[in-house]
């Protein structure tokens, strides 16, 4: 046989099916079956950039979030901190307001007893007063008779109108 083989004697044409199979950076059976590794590399790259992106987007989300949440959470904070010196100083200024109510009802119970006790006195002055001329009156009348009655047994039998003696 005379150096042939099945490929018609062509080593040429046998080296050509081994580089196909083989392959050159394209493809083969032995390569890399169209798999480009500079592309997959920048792909590689491009979807680690991207999801470091998405992931520096959301902690700037997440820390713009929790900023937001400490200044409203502040911001209550401060409202009910307000809210409570309100009520404190309502309460402060109604237990001063009733201190001064309680204060002024009991000058007023004082004024009261005190006018109760000067109309109480007035009452007993008057009273007395009345009975004291009642009573200067009755002495009046009693020295008056009494002493008609002196007179009366000094003089005699006297009679106002004297019978006419003959």
């Amino acid at each position: 046989m005379n150096n042939e083989n099945m490929f018609g004697g062509s080593w040429l044409f046998a080296f050509l099916i081994i580089a196909l199979l083989v392959g050159n950076g394209n493809g083969g059976l032995f390569g890399n079956n169209g798999y480009n590794v500079d592309a997959a590399v920048n792909a590689a790259v491009n979807n680690q950039s991207t999801q470091s992106g998405i992931r520096d987007i959301l902690l700037s989300t997440t820390n713009t979030t929790h900023d937001q949440t400490i200044a409203i959470m502040q911001q209550n904070n401060t409202n009910l901190i307000n809210a409570i010196q309100g009520f404190n100083q309502m309460n402060l200024t109604n237990a001063n307001q009733f201190a001064e109510i309680r204060q002024q009802i009991a000058q007023l119970g004082y004024q009261m007893e005190s006018c109760c006790c000067k109309i109480q006195t007035q009452m007993l002055q008057d009273k007395y007063e009345a009975l004291e001329r009642r009573y200067d009156a009755l002495y009046t009348d009693k020295s008056n008779n009494d002493q008609s009655l002196y007179l009366l047994s000094v003089m005699g039998k006297w009679s106002a109108n004297p019978a006419a003696t003959a």
